[in-house]
């Protein structure tokens, strides 16, 4: 067992690191992943879910309804970032609507946002929930293993990313 969430974690460490490290230089803007890129990588997160379940026969009638909601999430993830990218890319070279922002419109579109993003997980967390009642004690402990560190993983990247904005300022 701990061989096989280790195996797991390491396949999505080598498979993430190079994105979370990749940076350009600060002249260049970032080079974005494509949509295939994306969809690659989607499909190698769920495929390492998959594996470190290891699903009986049973339990793989519940797995469709989690893969539509895991894609769900990274399609929206996508198509919000892409718009981050050229929100940002427009008004990076103009001073006039870098110092015309509206905070009230950009409180509400914020909260737009992290509604849509509060529903979208919601939807994930009921996809999982038939799912989740059949697995063993096992594959309870390997799923929350992999959830951990796939957190833990992310918040670093976080970290870093902050960290690397704080000496670009």
């Amino acid at each position: 067992m701990l061989k096989t969430v280790a195996a797991v974690a390491t396949a999505l460490f080598v498979t993430a690191s190079p994105l979370a490290y990749a940076q350009a230089p600060s002249a260049a803007p970032p080079e974005r992943l494509s949509a295939a890129d994306w969809n690659k990588l989607t499909d190698l997160r769920i495929d390492l879910v998959k594996a470190a379940l290891q699903l009986t026969p049973d339990q793989t009638k519940y797995w469709p309804p989690i893969e539509a909601a895991i894609r769900a999430r990274a399609e929206y993830r996508q198509a919000r970032l892409s718009y981050i990218a050229e929100t940002m890319g427009k008004r990076a070279g103009s001073a006039d609507v870098m110092g015309n922002h509206d905070p009230v419109a950009f409180l509400n579109h914020r909260a737009d946002v992290l509604a849509q993003r509060s529903s979208d997980l919601k939807g994930l967390a009921e996809a999982w929930q038939p799912l989740y009642q059949t697995l063993s004690p096992e594959q309870k402990k390997r799923l929350a293993t992999l959830a951990i560190l796939v957190l833990h993983d992310m918040s670093d990247v976080v970290d870093r990313r902050r960290a690397q904005a704080d000496e670009d300022d």
